[in-house]
């Protein structure tokens, strides 16, 4: 009866004691899931197309996030959702549980970078930051103008400078800077399309593209917006009179590596075809990436009888619609200057 009873009990004990480790076992897993990384600042990591459990481990364990156990084996066999980890850059930060990292690998949620264009750069001052822009692909270097012009898909004719917009992008490691580019030319022709529809009537601009090129030079001429619209009505007031533009913007962008800071006499009388105190009209392209304010004030300039504006020394213009009272204004101007010494 007794050796009966030992039969059944065994068994029982057998599995209650089985359990009983399983269950302390789960429980150590859990604990290891729920510690934090090794990590006192944010880490970018990558995770490489075609990394395995193993290789993953061994990521971890080389940049120190955990310690070299045996346990995330144990993790991913207990967990098998963790193990469904996505190749990409993701961004770690201090006080990360392991879990989350793991399921912020399986979510795909690779890290966001960021890139900004002023209002009024260049297209050379773009490709600088773009350059210098991190986990970024460089898909742009060395290519010619015509060359960059095809891979973005942009039309014939069209110029680089002037034709995107200048805002914030994100964009996540591995991205090229023609996608970006794309991105920002695509902005920039929805935004000139719009405004180009809605414009006022009788403007002296043949396209789109003049527009763009009267709001390239109202961004370079002022950066206080109330005096945009000013800005743009002098320059359709000439236009429409066939008077020369005669704006220092222009001029400066066709000096290129010439311009040394200062405008000297001899350079308005230096032909090139930006330089508008010598030719009519509006230069050939746009000479900055305008934004959207100056490309509403080119579209919508203020109704004056304004053709000429002066540095006032607050920052602003002074806006006359005669010679006698510009010169005035210059004057005044100088003489401010000279006070200020």
């Amino acid at each position: 009866m007794k050796l009966k009873k030992c039969i059944f009990i065994l068994p029982v004990l057998i599995i209650v004691v089985a359990a009983i480790v399983f269950f302390s076992f789960e429980k150590k897993i859990e604990n290891f899931a729920d510690q934090e990384i090794n990590l006192n600042q944010e880490l970018i990591f990558t995770v490489p197309a075609g990394t395995g459990r193993t290789g993953l481990e061994t990521l971890l364990i080389q940049h120190k996030l955990i310690e070299n156990n045996q346990l995330l084996p144990w993790l991913f066999r207990f967990k098998p959702e963790l193990a469904k980890f996505k190749a990409g850059t993701y961004r770690l930060k201090s006080g990360m549980a392991l879990k989350t990292v793991l399921q912020l690998f399986a979510s795909g949620k690779e890290a966001q970078f960021s890139i900004r264009f002023i209002e009024g750069s260049r297209l050379l001052d773009w490709a600088k930051i773009l350059q210098s822009a991190p986990y970024l692909k460089h898909e742009t270097e060395n290519k010619t103008p015509q060359e960059l012009i095809d891979a973005l898909g942009m039309q014939a004719g069209e110029s680089l400078e002037g034709w995107f917009y200048p805002d914030t992008y994100l964009y996540t490691a591995g991205t090229s800077d023609i996608e970006l580019l794309k991105r920002a030319h695509n902005k920039m022709k929805t935004i000139l399309d719009q405004e180009w529809e809605s414009r006022e009537k009788n403007l002296p601009y043949k396209n789109a593209h003049e527009m763009l090129i009267m709001a390239s030079i109202i961004e370079k001429e002022t950066a206080i917006e109330s005096e945009r619209t000013k800005v743009a009505s002098v320059f359709v007031n000439r236009l429409r009179l066939k008077m020369r533009l005669q704006t220092d913007p222009t001029v400066i962008y066709g000096l290129g590596d010439k311009y040394t800071g200062t405008i000297f006499r001899s350079n308005l009388t230096m032909f090139t075809p930006y330089n508008t105190y010598m030719v009519e009209g509006l230069p050939p392209t746009p000479i900055a990436m305008p934004g959207l304010a100056s490309i509403k004030a080119a579209a919508h300039p203020a109704v004056t009888e304004y053709l000429y504006f002066v540095a006032n020394g607050d920052g602003g213009h002074t806006f006359t619609t005669n010679l006698v009272a510009h010169n005035k204004a210059v004057n005044i101007y100088r003489q401010r200057l000279k006070q200020d010494k």
